[in-house]
Formats: structure tokens, C-alpha cells, sequence
């Protein structure tokens, strides 16, 4: 302890003070002494304080308040002597000492109590003995406790203090021994950063005090309301210490400025009240308070000339609890009570004369001349009017009682050590009279308890109590009258963690709406826009960007915008993401109503003429027109207009695959036939020359039918080929349109499907050719011009179809393919089958053996020779082939119309 410290400078067989201080105290002796610092006077007066010279020191201000507090700390100790089961057989004294909210003057008590007052003493052998006091409540200031601890911390001396809350304390390493029974700055500071967060306020301005306990307060504040993401501080301003009215002015136009509604002080009373004066002087209203524990219970501002500007405050304030027995102690305490032999207790006398505005003997010169009273120590407490005796807030009070007893608990557990069971060095156990302070810390780590007003006692590893606060209310009531009103409180738990309850329906607010106040930088960001900070302002600063297209934003206040899964897309709001659109030809949309409409109708006209030549299959139009071959090309006519019912509705596997087979097969099939009735034609016509009679041969029906069926089958191979290789399979794109679900089929191979392609326009182009030489062959009935007509059309249609489909996009890329196959479809149908269809329905008279052979008798013949003994006459429009033939009862001519790719008819019988 000190004592040796001194041992040790000074190698004297003796322990000696260097100085002993001039200090207000309050002293009780006992068996173990438990020291107290307090502020009994807010401020006081003294020369410059060294430890080499004396220093006369006057306190100040007497607080009533303050003076409770010491006293509570004397009923404490007084209601444990007064216990028989806690600390049998010891007697605890105290040594209460008043710090006059001065640095020099606490840490000068600070160490009085752990040196003592005694000027000299004999110490036992390596300067060892037991302390002047054990354990030390107080200091109530964080900065006070901040050097107190700093000294008295290396001889793990024990300091609880019951007020002081900088988070700076909870750093074991360099206050090992301090202990608090009030929580630290670090929970105060989240429990507003709670607070702001309940009405949505995220733009405040911070005032701190200029000690460390502002300064610690505005890095953590700042640092946890970053981390918490609740807001910014508009601004953050330190109020100086003593009289500074421009300083003041220069941060009330600060706030006065600010578009923030909401103002956080962590700051002590002196510091609120020249604030206060300043805003009263500039009248700055609107604003809502948000208090620290060290003002939130202040009464000093609870008056007509603050409440209008106060009123509505928000504040923490430390745990009430309820002290059985207190205020009857202190309605006992008179100056004789509290004399002592030893102490003359200073602290009970300036109490007194400041309650009953009296002098004790010998007063100062001149205050009996000037009227003064002269105090008895008979005056009755009971009859005069002061808060000293108002104990319905016991809060301070409470964290001192709580001290009190954590020390004498551990002092008990101590003294409860079973011999060769204890915790130290040999399982030995520590004594009364050999105790010392680390002793003492052991067991004040392990202190567990609970008070009468049902609070858990104990410390963690920081030497930190289970934290928990109430929040506080100043409603400004109709009479004019103030009260201070509990709306809440914020705890913590082991097991649900930090806990805010607020009852707002008991909240009182200073406004006109009579409801919290906004207070934000700028507005929120509704759903479907995100934020994007302001360059230069803090990030409570901000504008409100919409979503692009193809994201969202669900939440209020979204830093970025989602993009939508593949298949979505943003809504027009950019707050949820809907099913995209699809597009693809459809039966229910208007244009693929008309092409399902045109296909049908085609597949409806090709029936009709199939019905009409098999109707009329034995009239010689339909005879001289090689009906079998014809009966194929409607056939695949008409799968042709079917097959492009397989281009509309959503793509599917199978229509993706058949689709182009069905499409290449049956074009290639009508192509096919009429290739064949041209090459007849051609070799007809030939055969009606000199030496041309042996191609017919190669014509027959037989051969028809085969060079069909080839020709077919080739296309069939290939789409084999194409399916087994890359088949076509359907496809969303989302290229076209970013909103829309473009369903279409991809043709997998493109070498496939230009093979497709190309086979059917080789057969056309053949089929072109093929009949455009044979368009000046004679005419009647010659299908050559009809066939050079409809193979103009169909290559026409699939000519122009190349370039429209590649630029087609989507679903209209579908309608092009379509429209060709309907198109060149209706061409062939209408170029091939029209004119006969007009002969048979309309012309019957033409669709007979006379009006033929008439038609033919009438122009000119010019026989040419006679062929395998057929003589063959070419007339002016068309050959005929008289055949003569022996007969048993007849002779047969045969009549045979090369108009056409086969033998349409026979005259037997002329």
C-alpha cells in the first residue's frame, strides 16, 4: 500500500505521510473501514494544489442531493452491522469524503483514503499491515475514477464506483481493480442508438461534455451508429468547461441551422444549464431532447424558464430501487450524532447550516450583527422543506447501496473460508487482520447477490454489472406543474440480449401534433428505388434512384437493386418481379387466328377438289390429266397447308421436330409430282418426233410412282439425318425483348436445315426449268405454261422468304415461315387445279369426248410417221395417237392426249 510505498522511497524504519490533506469528511470507525467519495459541494475554491506545500481548499455549493448520497453509503454499512447472518462479529466503519466536483481534490481524497491520515506509524515487517480502508464507492465521475484508478489500480485496491459510466473503465488491463454498479457508457450508448432507431430518427446532433467521459461517449457513439447502420450525426460539438458564452453561441447557431430535429447530450448539469441559457436566449424550439444519465434527473433544469424548450425530453436514467429504512435514517441525522473523539465531521455541519440557513459557533465576523442564526443541532429535519429527504427517485442511491453490500458480501465470503480449502497460494485463506486488498478483489469478482428490490448482483469479466436503465419523460403537465415520468426501460439479458420496452402512450411530446418529431436527412427510399449518397455529405444523405430495368428493390431504404431470376422481370414499379411475358405465335392472337384460319381453309379447298376429280374421275378432263398423279399432288397439298398448323402454339419437343420434317417431306412430295408430270410431258412431246417413241418406255406408271417415292425418300434421309445429329428443340430468348420470353425453335443444325431447304428449291428450279421449256408445246390442255406458272410463284415466295425470316425476330419469324407455306401452297393449288376446277364446275360442255375431239379435229394435222404401227397425227393443239387395231369382232381406235403425262382416255369403237 501507500505506507510502503513511502517505506520504499524513503528507507526510514517508519512509514510517514508527505503531507496530509485539508479534506470535508465524515468518518465511523469499526473493524474494517470501507471508504467513500462523493460530490457534497459542485465546485470549490483553492490556491494551486501541490503535494509538497499546504493548501487551504474551500468547497462550494452544498448539494442535498450529493449529501444523501453519502449518507446512504452510512445507512448501508449501518443496516449490515445490523445484520447478524452478513458479517457476524465485524464491524464496518467508513471514512465519506466530499471531491467539490474537483479533480485535485478527489484524487487528493482518493489517496488520503488508501494512505490514511495518520502522519506516522511503525509498520510490521517488510512494511506490510492492513490498509486504512479495504474497498472505496465512488468516485462518481469518470474522470475522477480515470486517475484514481490509474494510482490505486497497481495495489489492486477495490473501487466500485456507483455513477461513473465511461466505457473506457471496462479495459481490465489498466484498471484491474475497478468495479461499477451503474453500466457503462457503451450500453447508454446503444440503448439511444435503440431509441433513435424506435421513432426512425437517422440524423441527430451530439453534444459531449469536454472530460473523458463526453469524449469516450462521442467515438462510441459515432462508432456504434455506423455499425448499427441507425443513422448520422448532423453534427458533434464539445461544450467547454467553465464560462464560455461564445463557444456556447457558436454551437447553438450550430444547432439552430441543422435540419436535425433531434439533439443527444452527454454532459453534466453546469454545462445544460449555460446551454440551456443560450437557447433561451435565441429561442430555439422544436427540438427534441435526448438526455444521459448525468442530467436526465437534474433538477436544476426542471423550470418555467427550461420546459418550454426541455419539455418532452427523452432520458436515461439509472435503475430505481427501493431502500427500505433509508428515509427514516436520514431524517435522524443531527451534527451530535455523527461526532466522533477521533473526526470532526464536517460534511454533517454544512448540511445543516445550509438547511436551517444557520452558523454553528464560532460563526464568521458580523453574521450574528447581520441577523444570522446560530445553529443548535436541535433543529427538526422533519419541519423544514428539502430534497435531502426525498427518497422516490432512489437511483444513485440504489448503485451505492448495491456497492455497499457487493464489498461487505465478499467480505463475508472471505471470512467464511474453510482453513486449508482457500483459494490462495497453499489453499490458504485470507484474515480480517491480515487481509489484503487483491484478497479482496478475488472474492468482490465473485460476488453474487440479489437486493431487496429483486436486482441480480454480480460482475463479468470487465468488472461490469448486468446493465439495465430506465427511460425517462419530462412531461410539462396543464397546472404548470413538471414531472419526470418512467415510459420504459432498456436491459440486458443473458438469455434475449439488449432489450428496449417503451410505452408510448405515456410519452409526452413538446409539439404541436402532440406526435414524435421527423427527424432525417432525407426521405426514405420507398420500395423499387435504391440509394445513392450525396458527394460530401454524410450517408444519411442521400437521393433516391429508381430501378433499373430488370431489378427491384423490396425494402424501404435499399442500398442496391436485385436483378430478377432468368424467367422475371421487374415490375412497373421495381418492387416485385413478375413472370415475364412470353411471346410466341399463338392460336388466340389475332394473326395467328388468320394464318390457322388460311391454313385450314386450304387444307378445306384441296379436300374440295379432291372430292370434285374423284367425283368426276371418269369425265375425260379429269382422265387426260393423269388423275393418279394429280390425286398425289392435292394429297400433299394438303399436308403442305396442314403442316404449317405445326408453326403456331408455344414450341414443344415434338413440334420443334416435326414441324420442319412434316414441312420439308410434304413440300417435297408436291414438288416431287410435279416434276414428274413435267419430265411426261416433256417426254410425250418427244416421242411424237421421229426416233423419240423409246423414251415412253421410261414413263409409265410404275416409273412414276418410283421416281416420287425416290425422290421423296431423299428428303425423308435427310431429315433423319437432321433429327439423329442436332434436332430442333424449343428455346426461350430473352434477346428480342429483355421483358418477354420469346419461345421459339432453334433448328439445331443450320447445315440441316439449309440442306432442307435447298433440296426442295432444287426440285422446284428443276421443275421451273423443266416446264418453262415446255412452255410452247401446244396448248389445249398442255399443263406445261400452269406448272412454269405455279413453280414461278413458289420460288418466288421461297426466294423472298430467305431474307424475312432472318430478320424476323420471335414469333414472326414463325408467321414467315407460315405465310411462305401457305403462299406457295395456294399458288401451286390455284395455278395447277383452277383452270380444270373451272372446266369441270363451270364449262361441264367442255368435259366431254366431242368438245375434245372437236376442239382438236378443228385445227390442222400434219401427220408426221408411223410409230410400233401407230400412225401419230400432230394437230395444232395437241398430238393424237391413232392406234389401229385388229380386233375379233371390231376395229379399236385408240385416242390417246398427250396433254397430260399418261393416258387419259380411250374412243374404242369409232
Amino acid at each position: 500500500m501507500y505506507s510502503s510505498f513511502f517505506c520504499s522511497i524513503f528507507l526510514s524504519p517508519s512509514c510517514k505521510l508527505r503531507r496530509q490533506f485539508n479534506l470535508n469528511g465524515i468518518h465511523r470507525t469499526g473493524d474494517v473501514i470501507l471508504g467513500g467519495l462523493f460530490e457534497v459541494h459542485y465546485s470549490s475554491v483553492f490556491p494551486e494544489l501541490t503535494f509538497m506545500s499546504e493548501s487551504f481548499i474551500l468547497c462550494i455549493s452544498f448539494d442535498p442531493p450529493g449529501f444523501r448520497h453519502a449518507m446512504s453509503m452510512a445507512f448501508a454499512i449501518d443496516e449490515i452491522n445490523k445484520n447478524s447472518t452478513l458479517l457476524p462479529n465485524v464491524t464496518l466503519g467508513y471514512s465519506l469524503y466530499d471531491n467539490c466536483a474537483t479533480l485535485g481534490i478527489g484524487f487528493s481524497a482518493a489517496l488520503s483514503l488508501a494512505s490514511g491520515q495518520e502522519e506516522q506509524f511503525l509498520p510490521q515487517e517488510n512494511c506490510l499491515g492492513t490498509p486504512p480502508v479495504l474497498g472505496i464507492v465512488g468516485d462518481p465521475f469518470s474522470t475522477f475514477s480515470i486517475a484514481t484508478s490509474d494510482i490505486l489500480g497497481l495495489f489492486k485496491v477495490p473501487i466500485i464506483s456507483y455513477f461513473a459510466t465511461c466505457s473506457c473503465l471496462s479495459d481490465r488491463r489498466r484498471f484491474p481493480s475497478f468495479f461499477r454498479t451503474v453500466p457503462n457508457d457503451a450500453f447508454q450508448v446503444r440503448a439511444m442508438i435503440q431509441i433513435l432507431k424506435r421513432f426512425s430518427w437517422t440524423w441527430a446532433g451530439l453534444l459531449v461534455s469536454d472530460d473523458d467521459y463526453g469524449l469516450h461517449v462521442s467515438r462510441s457513439f459515432q462508432s456504434e451508429l455506423t455499425k448499427s447502420g441507425g443513422g448520422c450525426l448532423a453534427y458533434s460539438e464539445i461544450l467547454p468547461w467553465g464560462n464560455d458564452p461564445d463557444e456556447y453561441k457558436r454551437i447553438v447557431d450550430v444547432m439552430k441551422k441543422s435540419t436535425a430535429h433531434v439533439v443527444i447530450v452527454f454532459a453534466h448539469q453546469m454545462h445544460m444549464i449555460q446551454l440551456m441559457e443560450e437557447v433561451v436566449r435565441k429561442n430555439v424550439t422544436g427540438l427534441q431532447w435526448i438526455a444521459s444519465e448525468a442530467w436526465t434527473l437534474v433538477d436544476g433544469l426542471h423550470t418555467p424558464a427550461f420546459m418550454p424548450y426541455l419539455g418532452g425530453t427523452l432520458g436515461i436514467a439509472i435503475r430505481r430501487g427501493r431502500i427500505p429504512g433509508l428515509r427514516k435514517f436520514l431524517s435522524r441525522i443531527n451534527p451530535e450524532q455523527h461526532r466522533t473523539n477521533d473526526y470532526e465531521n464536517s460534511m454533517v455541519k454544512q448540511f445543516w447550516e445550509h438547511t436551517f440557513h444557520c452558523r454553528f459557533a464560532p460563526p464568521s465576523a458580523g453574521w450574528v450583527e447581520a441577523g444570522g442564526v446560530l445553529c443548535t443541532g436541535q433543529e427538526d429535519l422533519e419541519k423544514v422543506k428539502t430534497e435531502f429527504l426525498d427518497v422516490s427517485e432512489l437511483r444513485p442511491e440504489y448503485n451505492i447501496y448495491k456497492a455497499v453490500y457487493a464489498l461487505a458480501y465478499a467480505l463475508d465470503n472471505m471470512i467464511r473460508c474453510v482453513s486449508g480449502k482457500g483459494p490462495f497460494s497453499n489453499h490458504r485463506c485470507a484474515t480480517i487482520k491480515t487481509l489484503e486488498p487483491w484478497q479482496l478483489m478475488y472474492y468482490l469478482e465473485k460476488v453474487n447477490f440479489t437486493t431487496p428490490s429483486g436486482d441480480l448482483v454480480s460482475f463479468d469479466e470487465n468488472g461490469d454489472v448486468l446493465p439495465i436503465y430506465d427511460i425517462m419523460n419530462w412531461q410539462w403537465l396543464p397546472d404548470g406543474g413538471i414531472k419526470v415520468q418512467n415510459v420504459g426501460e432498456v436491459k440486458k439479458s443473458a438469455l434475449k440480449g439488449e432489450e428496449l420496452t417503451l410505452h408510448e402512450d405515456k410519452i409526452y411530446w413538446n409539439f404541436e401534433s402532440k406526435e414524435p418529431p421527423k427527424s432525417i436527412c432525407s426521405e426514405s427510399c420507398p420500395p423499387g428505388t435504391r440509394m445513392a449518397r450525396k458527394r460530401g455529405q454524410p450517408v444519411c444523405c442521400f437521393d433516391c434512384i429508381p430501378c433499373s430495368d430488370g431489378k427491384i428493390s423490396k425494402k424501404t431504404d435499399s442500398m442496391e437493386c436485385i436483378s430478377c431470376p432468368e424467367d422475371f422481370w421487374s415490375s412497373p414499379q421495381r418492387d416485385l418481379c413478375v413472370p415475364k411475358k412470353t411471346e410466341f405465335l399463338s392460336y388466340h392472337e389475332p394473326l395467328g387466328i388468320c394464318l390457322t384460319a388460311t391454313s385450314l381453309l386450304g387444307t378445306f379447298i384441296c379436300a374440295v377438289v379432291l372430292a370434285i376429280f374423284i367425283h368426276h374421275r371418269s369425265t375425260p378432263m379429269v382422265r387426260a390429266n393423269n388423275s393418279e398423279l394429280s390425286f398425289l399432288l392435292l394429297v400433299s397439298l394438303k399436308l403442305c397447308f396442314l403442316c404449317s398448323l405445326l408453326f403456331i402454339g408455344r414450341p414443344r419437343l415434338w413440334t420443334c421436330q416435326l414441324r420442319h420434317a412434316a414441312f420439308g417431306i410434304s413440300f417435297v412430295l408436291c414438288v416431287s409430282c410435279i416434276l414428274v408430270k413435267t419430265m411426261v410431258v416433256l417426254a410425250v412431246f418427244k416421242a411424237s418426233k421421229p426416233g423419240g417413241g423409246a423414251s415412253l418406255k421410261w414413263f409409265g406408271a410404275v416409273q412414276q410412282r418410283g421416281t416420287v417415292l425416290v425422290l421423296t425418300s431423299v428428303q425423308a434421309a435427310i431429315c433423319t439425318a437432321w433429327l439423329v445429329s442436332a434436332s430442333p428443340v424449343p428455346h426461350k430468348n430473352t434477346q428480342y425483348h429483355n421483358d418477354k420470353i420469346v419461345y421459339e425453335c432453334v433448328v439445331g443444325s443450320t447445315i440441316g436445315f439449309a440442306v432442307l431447304l435447298g433440296y426442295i428449291g432444287l426440285l422446284a428450279l428443276l421443275s421451273f426449268l423443266l416446264a418453262f421449256l415446255a412452255r410452247n408445246l401446244p396448248d389445249n390442255f398442255n399443263e406445261a405454261k400452269l406448272i412454269t406458272f405455279s413453280m414461278l410463284i413458289f420460288c418466288a415466295v421461297w426466294v423472298a422468304f430467305v431474307p424475312a425470316y432472318v430478320n424476323s425476330p420471335g414469333k414472326y419469324a414463325d408467321a414467315v415461315e407460315v405465310f411462305a407455306i401457305l403462299a406457295s401452297s395456294f399458288g401451286l393449288l390455284v395455278a395447277l387445279f383452277g383452270p380444270k376446277c373451272y372446266v369441270i364446275l363451270l364449262r361441264p360442255e367442255r368435259n366431254t369426248k366431242k368438245a375434245i375431239m372437236e376442239r382438236n379435229t378443228k385445227k390442222a394435222i400434219n401427220c408426221s410417221e408411223t410409230i410400233n404401227h401407230k400412225k401419230v397425227f400432230t394437230c395444232g393443239v395437241g398430238c393424237l395417237t391413232l392406234s389401229l387395231t385388229k380386233a375379233p369382232h371390231s376395229l379399236r381406235v385408240i385416242l390417246v392426249l398427250h396433254s397430260c403425262n399418261r393416258p387419259a382416255f380411250e374412243m374404242s369403237n369409232l
